[in-house]
């Protein structure tokens, strides 16, 4: 179980960061997606093998255009 944007998820620990945004419908290569595990920011590169742990709140965040 992991808390995603806020939300109770009980499919997201164990799995990547990658997998988990394909939960959401973003693609891994999406512009102005930021991903914070626990409040530290995980580098795009290290999203297709970092782990989310049990527990985890995870935040994921895109840039929006506008004014």
């Amino acid at each position: 179980m992991i808390y995603l944007n806020g939300n109770r998820h009980d499919d997201g620990a164990g799995q990547t960061v990658a997998a988990v945004l394909q939960l959401l419908g973003l693609p891994t290569d999406a512009r102005g997606v930021a991903v914070a595990v626990a409040g530290e920011v995980v580098p795009k590169a290290g999203w297709a093998t970092f782990e989310i742990p049990e527990g985890a709140r995870v935040e994921v965040l895109t840039a929006m255009q506008g004014g």
